[in-house]
């Protein structure tokens, strides 16, 4: 029998908040104006017409971002792991040329990531 390896939770923790801090290159004010925009809310997939989940998600990242570390729950490094995954898996689909202008960007900073900073 092979020793089982115990994984810290909290140094996962850790490690998730720390990528995410990476991936998310928006401040929470920045993140807050462009989820006002027309493009922001232009973007992304709708369930039933609302809110894109890209939408919901950038203002859930606003919130982890003013959130004190040690206040953070299960939930909160849930959504930064999903954040860091959306953002991984979108930035290796970049469209060729100039993307200043696309819904791909537009989709990213959703997220709180500009391609172009």
């Amino acid at each position: 029998m092979g020793k089982k390896e115990t994984k810290d939770p909290h140094e996962a923790d850790e490690k998730v908040a720390a990528e995410f801090g990476r991936v998310v290159n928006m401040g929470s004010e920045e993140l807050e104006r462009w989820l006002r925009t027309e493009e922001s809310q232009s973007v992304g997939q709708k369930d039933g017409g609302g809110e894109s989940t890209g939408h919901a998600s950038g203002r859930r990242i606003v919130e982890l971002l003013r959130t004190k570390s040690s206040d953070l729950s299960e939930q909160d490094y849930a959504h930064m792991n999903k954040v860091v995954g959306y953002v991984h898996r979108h930035l290796a689909q970049r469209p060729s040329g100039d993307v200043t202008e696309t819904r791909w960007r537009y989709s990213l900073m959703n997220w709180g990531h500009d391609p172009l900073k």
